[in-house]
Order: C-alpha cells, then structure tokens, then sequence
C-alpha cells in the first residue's frame, strides 16, 4: 500500500484510531478490521495494529470514511441485577437492555456499577473524557445513597473516614454521613473520590455491616434527580461543561460532615 506519509504526525494502530474516534471499542474495531470491512486509503486492511497517520491516512468502514464523531454523553438510572458490561459469558442481562431500540452510536460505560447496585451510571462514546471522568486525579467525586443493616456509631464513621486495610488494600471514604435510621438499619450518606473495586461493599465488610442496597444518587453536581429507574436521557452542554469542571478538595481534610 502506498500512500504519502508524513514524518511529523505519529502513527497509532487501525484499531486504537478507530476507538479513539468513538466509532467503537478497540475490540470491536479490531472484529471489524478482520471482517474486512475496513480499509486504508482505498485498500483492505485486516490487521488491526496496521500503522494509521491521523490528518494522512483516509480511513473507511463499510465504505465510509471516518472522522471525529460528535461527543455524546447520556445518563442511566441503572436498575438492580443489570449486569455493567457490553456482552456477559454467563448471557446475563446487560445494562445495553436499557436502550432497546434507541439510535445510538456506539457508546461505553463511564466506570461501573456492579450488578446488585443501582443508579447514575454514565455512557460516551469519547474514551479519553471517560478516562478523565474516572480517573481518581481528574474525576469528581461520586456520592452514594447505602442503606445497611445496622445503626454505625460516631466511631465506625471517624474509621471510615481514617480508613480501613481489606486484605492489603487501604480503603475510606472521603466524607460520611447518617441519612436516616430506623430500629433496624440506617442510610448513609457516602461520598468517594476513588473507585476502587466494589470499594463500599468491601469497607462496610470491615464493620460486619450488610448493605441492603446501595445507589449512587450523584457525579460531581450531576445528580440522578426523579429519572424513573430503567430511564436515560442525554446530558445538556451545561451539564458537560459543570461535570468536567469538578474540582476535588483536598483528602486530607476529610472531615464527616
């Protein structure tokens, strides 16, 4: 194949450009590339580490030539026992149920929920701003609403802002509160700038507490509201704008409020 190569722009993978242009994960542009559906300046190129020049090479799927697609970013009022991942080995269903029928580009999970957990949960279609929604340096906060099986007393929640060590691995959260309680159980209020793997559930386990549900209700100011459970609905350009403009306070001063 020959084609005028320029020395100054970098060369990345069929695969990555694909992705990177939010026409779909590298896995599925990688499926694509060996379909032959893909091709490089008019040629088929089935190899999905086929070195591409951005602003050089012209790339088509499907005869299509690709370009920068439009950001878009949508929340969903995540439902319990919907499983956070494009496709299950164990055919369980799939967060993708929620938008059935719905005219979409392709589009990715912004973190995760796990399966018994429920609501915001954030969807794109630009790897690179949900890299930095999610990344614990760049990304605002995410509060929870955990209802559990117990009333914590004022030390547990001091520890749980000091933090506890789950098998080697530091967890805390950055602040906490007392929602409500009742004879039995309690909500809390929790609040995270990290998030680490099932990072709630496993810092409750150090205080044998059980959590009975658990719903992330916000994203930095992006708040879940009364959008019915199953629902989603495409984020305004202010709410981009707020969301990205997060900023974190400092860990150190985390105090229960």
């Amino acid at each position: 194949m020959k084609s005028k190569k320029s020395t100054s722009t970098p060369r990345h993978g069929l695969a990555r450009i694909l992705s990177k242009q939010g026409l779909a994960s590298r896995t599925q542009a990688a499926e694509w590339i060996r379909q032959g559906r893909v091709s490089v300046n008019g040629q088929v190129v089935c190899d999905p580490e086929f070195p591409v020049q951005t602003g050089v090479d012209v790339v088509s799927v499907a005869g299509q030539v690709t370009g920068s697609v439009e950001r878009i970013v949508l929340m969903l009022n995540k439902p319990r026992g919907l499983v956070t991942t494009t496709k299950d080995e164990q055919d369980r269903e799939t967060v993708y149920s929620c938008f059935a029928g719905a005219e979409l580009p392709w589009i990715a999970p912004v973190g995760r929920l796990d399966k018994a957990s429920e609501g915001l949960l954030l969807f794109t279609n630009d790897p690179q701003w949900a890299a930095s929604i999610t990344s614990p340096e760049t990304g605002p906060d995410k509060t929870y609403h955990v209802q559990i099986n117990a009333i914590p007393d004022e030390a547990d929640l001091q520890t749980m802002l000091r933090g506890v060590n789950m098998d080697g691995e530091m967890l805390s959260a950055k602040a906490v509160k007392i929602l409500r309680s009742g004879e039995k159980n309690a909500w809390l209020e929790i609040v995270l700038d990290e998030g680490k793997n099932r990072q709630i559930r496993r810092l409750l386990s150090g205080f044998d507490y059980e959590v009975l549900r658990l719903i992330r209700v916000a994203i930095g100011s992006l708040q879940l509201g009364d959008l019915a459970k199953g629902q989603w609905r495409v984020l305004s350009a202010l709410e981009l704008s707020e969301l990205q403009s997060g900023k974190k306070t400092d860990k150190s001063a985390n105090a229960r409020k």
